[in-house]
This record gives C-alpha cells, sequence and structure tokens, in this order.
C-alpha cells in the first residue's frame, strides 16, 4: 500500500471582494472516482489505481473560493485493488483505513497549494496558521512578593 504520486489536473482561484469583517472559512475534500491503471510493478501480484479527488475552500461571505481537482496513483495488491474497486463501485465508499491515508495525502497536498493561492489571490489563508501570543502578564501584586 504506497502511494505513488499525487497531481493537479485543475486550479480555480478567485477573490470576488476584499476580506471584511470576519471571514469564514469551510473546506472540503472528496474523492470523485476511482479507476484501475495499466501499470505493472511488483508483477501480477501489485496493481495500481488511479483516485480523483476535488479540494474546495469557500470563502463565507462570498469573497472568494479555491478549487483544486487532480488524482492520487496508489499502489497495492491485486485483491486489494479488485476489493476496492468493487467497494466503490457497489457502494461509493472506500474501506475507513485505506481513506484515511487517501484524504490525509490528498489535504497535505492541496492545503499547501490553497496557502500560495490565497497568498497570490489577496485572500485569508484557508486553514489556520501558527502563531505566537503575546504572554499574559502577572498581577502587580505578585510582582510586589
Amino acid at each position: 500500500m504506497t502511494i505513488m504520486s499525487i497531481n493537479f489536473s485543475k486550479m480555480n482561484a478567485e477573490r470576488k471582494t476584499g476580506p471584511k469583517g470576519k471571514v469564514n472559512i469551510s473546506n472540503n475534500v472528496a474523492i470523485t472516482g476511482i479507476e484501475k491503471l495499466n501499470m505493472d510493478f511488483g508483477g501480477d501480484n501489485q496493481k495500481a489505481l488511479r483516485f480523483t479527488f476535488k479540494f474546495e475552500s469557500k470563502y463565507e461571505p462570498d469573497i472568494g473560493a479555491i478549487t483544486l481537482e487532480g488524482d492520487l496513483t496508489y499502489l497495492t495488491k491485486k485483491e486489494k485493488a479488485e476489493e476496492l474497486l468493487k467497494e466503490w463501485k457497489d457502494t461509493k465508499k472506500i474501506e475507513p483505513n485505506v481513506m484515511t491515508l487517501l484524504l490525509n495525502n490528498i489535504l497535505t497536498k492541496c492545503n499547501i497549494e490553497a496557502i500560495i493561492l490565497s497568498k497570490e489571490m489577496g485572500l485569508p489563508a484557508p486553514i489556520p496558521l501558527p502563531k505566537i501570543n503575546k504572554p499574559v502578564e502577572e498581577k502587580t501584586e505578585n510582582k510586589k512578593k
């Protein structure tokens, strides 16, 4: 079970107006499809799958949006690949262990790209960035002791 690559096929960033007041940002990522790739790795017992995905950051009030689409190539055992394809075809779901691995890798790549695009478009970063807060000063009574 190896992730071989993550590639973007579409990037769209739009800023309608400048940020005013409180801005809410909602992020969503979804697997939109799965297909078997005709690639041979490790002989007949390994198969590659292509998972297509869509990542969206929506800014409210409606000041802009970022949309990223792409695919992830996943290498696994032949039996596992067939099982994943069948489950997707029947239920449009993926087993939790595999889904967690896929989404974590997709989110890592998409969040980085979305931060870059938000900077270029003059939008707030779609995820909270680390900050250092000013330390709270002790009360003057404690300092006199």
